[in-house]
């Protein structure tokens, strides 16, 4: 891995920061910084490995048509511990419970956890009031046999970067207007449409540009299986929300693992669309790399999510045209081939940046695989290794230039951490950025390449376990550069490239830590991502891990 950076905060971030911000010093840090995160070593990669940038032009590479395999039909389990919007749908049509009951439970356990020390809280706004109002019109149309889906009295919650009618979106800063919007966002639309009950906006880290889950700007959730340990980010609250029972699904956004990164360290499943896939119009999201996608505690709720958001085209969001129509069983109609012929490869070589824990375990699934049926392919991703630092030089320098005037008319409402980034961000050269697109383009087709010979590539999640995040760093700003790369290891792959990835908890690392197996398919091939997902908890090798706190909305 790149040079170790160590954890700073306090007076020595602060210090930093300002050197940093500096004319005089912020070539020395800058520098530093750009050498433990890798991104210096880009411009010793030799010429061949760039190919020409195609103008304006972010459209996922399709390596290939979809392989018709066997089904299996094997029926899924339901997932252990926790309550499925299809057991909540059940539950509601037999009269057992009634929306407003499930609602009131979820809303008093989002109350109580967040009064929990250390807290829980998974919500930056919510309107109760507003909340039961929902809650009250689903059940009128359950009462008259009027349902209009399998999300319909179903507990939602939504990341506050999308927006979302009479709540403000602030992105985890302070440096946002805090104002109502006055529209949903068309992912927030949608749901709305299909009778979900729209909990609140969840948590998240400022401006989505950290993936450790801290943030002082918020009242931060730890890791629900450990006290002291972070729950990832940028979509905390979402993944913990869902770890702790208080919604079977949320929705997170993804621009280097944001969705995948927490759902991992939480515990539950995590599915980043194909770029185009999922609208992104109606929030602070863009840039060529952030998408929009689910957190479940299970597979089933992924695809069922999926199939509501995905629906059509989006005429406010140009990509969401390039997007083939949603399959024609849905987004699950892979649930039923097992793993039987499937080539799926591995890039082994990328495998050695990760933790014992984590190799263990993501390698004990994939021998469960095997035996499964499945055919394991050694294939080689040469830039592969080089992902996370294009993705650096990729996601910084599209966030500064879309909130250009808050970096330079209000960066003092900014946390130093931020700051810090930013600064790095705002010295990289245009030489630099358009170099890193250059690779990138290879990057892709060296991708797409790969997939044309199997049908998945499989690589852990997370390069580490979670790190550490104690009273005093929800306190304090800190920056953790460190960290943040070994997170980032393996997420950016699918990033720069726009293909879907899902991630999977495989096993515990040896504090509790849930550890994540990513998935990561050819363009528009959710169903194939989805059905190895489900194969994974099918045959018990994935299971989403309970919280000890964690509560039952059926009571």
């Amino acid at each position: 891995m790149p040079g170790s950076i160590p954890r700073i905060s306090g007076r020595a971030l602060t210090a930093a920061r300002i050197a940093a911000e500096s004319p005089a010093t912020a070539l020395a840090v800058r520098e530093v910084l750009k050498q433990g995160l890798g991104i210096s070593a880009l411009a010793q990669l030799p010429h061949e490995a760039r190919a020409e940038i195609l103008p304006s032009d972010h459209r996922p590479l399709q390596a290939r048509p979809a392989r018709a395999l066997p089904e299996e039909m094997v029926p899924l389990p339901a997932p252990q511990g926790f309550r499925s919007s299809a057991e909540i749908q059940a539950a509601l049509r037999e009269g057992r419970v009634s929306v407003p009951e499930v609602t009131e439970r979820a809303l008093s356990a989002l109350d109580a956890m967040r009064a929990r020390r250390p807290s829980m809280n998974v919500l930056a706004a919510s309107d109760p009031v507003e909340v039961r109002a929902q809650a009250a019109a689903a059940a009128e149309r359950h009462a008259r046999g009027a349902a209009r889906g399998p999300l319909d009295g179903v507990p939602v919650l939504i990341k506050d970067e999308l927006n979302m009618a009479g709540l403000p979106t602030r992105q985890g800063s302070r440096c946002t207007p805090e104002g109502p919007q006055a529209h949903d966002a068309t992912v927030v639309a949608r749901l709305r449409e299909a009778g979900a009950i729209l909990l609140g906006k969840t948590v998240m880290t400022e401006w989505g540009m950290s993936p450790i889950g801290a943030n002082v700007n918020s009242v931060m959730p730890r890791n629900p299986h450990h006290g002291e340990r972070a729950a990832g980010g940028s979509s905390t609250g979402s993944a913990v929300g869902v770890a702790l029972g208080v919604a079977p699904l949320a929705v997170g956004t993804d621009a280097g693992g944001s969705i995948r990164l927490p759902a991992s360290l939480c515990g539950v499943f995590g599915l980043k669309p194909t770029y185009g896939r999922v609208s992104r119009s109606g929030g602070l999201i863009g840039g060529s790399v952030t998408h929009v996608g689910p957190i479940a505690a299970s597979v089933t709720d992924l695809a069922t999510l999926l199939d509501v958001v995905a629906s059509a085209p989006d005429p406010t969001d140009v990509t969401t045209a390039w997007a083939p129509p949603p399959p024609a069983r849905g987004f699950a109609a892979g649930f039923g081939r097992g793993a039987r012929g499937l080539r799926i490869g591995v890039l082994e070589s990328e495998w050695r940046d990760a933790n014992d824990d984590v190799t263990s375990a993501c390698w004990e699934a994939l021998r469960a695989l095997e035996r499964e049926g499945a055919e394991l392919v050694d294939v080689s991703v040469p830039l592969s290794r080089s992902a996370a630092a294009i993705g650096y030089v990729t996601v910084v320098p599209e966030v500064l230039a879309e909130r250009r005037e808050d970096w330079l008319v209000r960066r003092h409402v900014l946390t130093d951490d931020l700051r810090l980034s930013l600064a790095v961000a705002a010295g990289l050269s245009a030489l630099e950025h358009l170099d890193g697109q250059k690779l990138r383009a290879r990057l892709r087709e060296q991708v797409a390449a790969t997939l044309r010979d199997v049908d998945l590539l499989v690589l852990p999640t997370a390069g580490g376990g979670a790190p550490r995040y104690t009273d005093a760093d929800a306190r304090e700003s800190f920056g953790d550069p460190g960290a943040i790369d070994a997170l980032c290891r393996f997420a950016f792959l699918a990033n720069l490239t726009g293909l879907p990835a899902g991630t999977a908890p495989v096993g515990v690392d040896r504090e509790g830590i849930p550890i994540g197996l990513q998935v990561m398919g050819d363009a528009w091939d959710e169903v194939g991502v989805l059905g190895l997902l489900a194969h994974l908890a099918r045959v018990g090798i994935a299971t989403p891990i309970r919280s000890p706190f964690a509560v039952d909305l059926l009571g």
